[in-house]
Order: C-alpha cells, then structure tokens, then sequence
C-alpha cells in the first residue's frame, strides 16, 4: 500500500517522536515537494528548542536529503503544478486548511489520482487529517494517543 505522508510525519522518520516507530513501518512513501523545505526547517527548528547539536542536525538533514535524492531514495515527490496550487487555494475555503497543509492535501489527492492504491494520509495536524479524512483517505495512524500539531487546548 502507498501511503501519502505531511511533513509531520515525515519528520518522524529523523526525530525520534511519538509516531516514529509506525511512520518507520511504511513501506512505500510518496510526499509532497513542500517537505524538501519543512523537514529541514521542522528540523533545524527541533534543533533550536530541544537543544539538539547542530551537527546532529545536519546528520538528519543529509539523512532525509539522501532520502528524497539519493540514488537509494526511499520517498517518492510529487512536484507541485499550478495544478495542485489552484486546488489547494480551493481547499483553504472549504477546510480552513492552512496554506502548507492545503498544498499537503491537494498533492495527495494528485498522488491518488496517479496510483490508486494511495488511499492512506499519515499526518499528525488536526486540521490536516481532518481535511483528509473528508477527502476519502484513511488515516495513519487511525487515532492519535496525543494532543496532535495544530489542536487547541
């Protein structure tokens, strides 16, 4: 099964977080180009809150760069097209999406379109999952055990 990943997911595959180890289990996943730029910033942002050393870093950075370019890539991107920006644009009004998590949303949907076996979103933002369960996808993970990013409490 492919799976479409966000960023708050994809960001698991290099901090260890909670989530970490199902987002590991995937198998085959396709991503938005969006995450060339918010991983590394999720990252680096990591970096400067939790006090994790530059160095360490930019290991994880390469890691994931290795990951998305590498001659051994393990993520497949979806380009974005005026296309999927247009979509998302509509998915801002209809959602509430943020801007990112809609651009998210509407690579997913081109990703499904492309591979009919994309059925699934793994994310962590409640608006996202919520936009993407409304959009037909199955959500991964099915629950979140914890406040997921973007919930108000």
């Amino acid at each position: 099964m492919t799976v479409f990943a966000d960023t708050s997911a994809i960001v698991k595959l290099y901090a260890d977080e909670v989530g970490s180890e199902m987002v590991r289990s995937l198998e085959a996943v396709t991503v938005s180009q969006l995450c060339r730029v918010e991983v590394p910033a999720a990252l680096w942002r990591k970096s400067r809150t939790n006090g994790l050393p530059a160095s360490d870093t930019l290991i994880l950075v390469r890691l994931f760069e290795n990951d998305l370019f590498g001659a051994d890539a393990v993520l497949a991107p979806i380009r974005i097209t005026s296309g999927i920006l247009d979509d998302a644009a509509r998915l801002t009004e209809i959602h509430g999406l943020r801007a990112y998590d809609a651009v998210q949303l509407a690579t997913a949907k081109v990703a499904r379109e492309v591979d009919s076996d994309c059925r699934s979103m793994a994310a962590f933002d409640f608006q996202l999952r919520t936009a993407s369960a409304r959009a037909g996808f199955l959500l991964i993970p099915a629950e979140l055990n914890h406040p997921p990013v973007g919930s108000v409490q």
